[in-house]
């Protein structure tokens, strides 16, 4: 059984099509995998799979509804899932438990579009569901988003003073407003990224990488470890982990797309306030200490050598 199982995944991975030769093995009692590996090949086969479905349900719902979610995935089927079937395999999301491994191999299935529209509406709404931005720290957001920032910012107006940045006063509107553009920048490349990439990504082994390298979250390793083929699960992370790894530049534009819709109230909130802050103006006594720093670095005219006075007449006659 279990070497059908790993060759119908790799049949899966390779064709999307069950292999040709009919699964020979027998049934394991109160074993949710068999039932659910006749129950996807009578899916991917347009034969009726309620039968051996509903055998597997009654030993583990939960088990065998993740393995064809996440089979029917990969093969590039993934609109043949009941509407019931992803709940069941996701399960309950919290900002107090670590993500199961299953839910982010869901999660990234869904955001690389393997369920359609309705697959990222669900993973969105489990997600806005927890009021992730009333736990957030807001600047831990925005180091994710835009890591790094320069010491000094000279704007345009000080670019022959450049040492009059370092004024406080004149320093904190021109550090406002390079945050604020690095922010807008940075949101601006995540949207067009989901607008230019196409509705799906495949989630197979086209390239053939070999089972090792696959990353543990990846719909593939999870489906391996299912059935028995996988190594040990590597340790869990936590939703705001997940999250703030996925707007971090380099990340996954699918994931990215779905971090920046949970981090936008959250950014809105330190948008406003750096936009307020760069329209801030100098209060007087830092008006005046620019115009004395101005004066003193501004170079001199030079002066004219003073002629010397004119001798008296009185002095000649003499």
């Amino acid at each position: 059984m279990h070497r059908y199982a790993e060759a119908l995944l790799a049949h899966l991975a390779a064709k999307g099509t069950a292999p040709p030769a009919a699964p020979s093995y027998r049934d394991v009692p109160g074993y949710w995998l068999p039932p659910a590996l006749e129950a996807l090949v009578a899916i991917l086969a347009g034969d009726d799979p309620l039968e051996p479905l509903s055998r597997a349900a009654g030993r583990d719902q939960q088990q065998t509804a993740l393995f064809l979610c996440l089979a029917l995935a990969v093969s590039g089927q993934g609109s043949r899932i009941h509407a019931s079937w992803l709940g069941t395999a996701f399960g309950e999301l919290s900002l107090d438990r670590p993500v199961s491994h299953g839910q982010r191999s869901l999660w990234l299935a869904a955001a690389r579009g393997a369920y359609g529209p309705a697959g990222k509406i669900f993973v969105l709404r489990k997600l806005d569901a927890l009021a992730v931005q009333e736990h957030a720290d807001p600047q831990q957001w925005v180091q994710a988003l835009v890591p790094g920032e320069p010491s000094v910012v000279v704007p345009p107006s000080l670019a022959d003073f450049p040492e009059m940045a370092e004024i406080p006063e004149l320093a904190r509107p021109a550090v406002a407003a390079a945050r604020l553009a690095r922010l807008r920048g940075r949101c601006a490349e995540i949207t067009s990224a989901r607008q230019s990439e196409h509705d799906s990504a495949p989630l197979d082994n086209s390239p053939a990488t070999p089972a090792a390298a696959w990353a543990e979250d990846e719909p593939l390793a999870v489906l391996r470890t299912l059935i028995g083929q996988g190594g040990p699960a590597g340790p869990m992370a936590s939703l705001s982990t997940y999250l703030l790894d996925d707007l971090r530049p380099g990340a996954d534009p699918h994931l990215a797309a779905i971090a920046l819709h949970v981090a936008a109230p959250i950014l809105r909130g330190v948008a406003e306030e750096l936009e307020a802050d760069s329209r801030l103006e100098p209060p007087p006594r830092s008006r005046s200490r620019c115009s004395a720093t101005a004066s003193t670095c501004a170079p001199r005219a030079p002066t004219r050598p003073r002629s010397p006075p004119p001798r008296n007449r009185s002095s000649r006659r003499a």
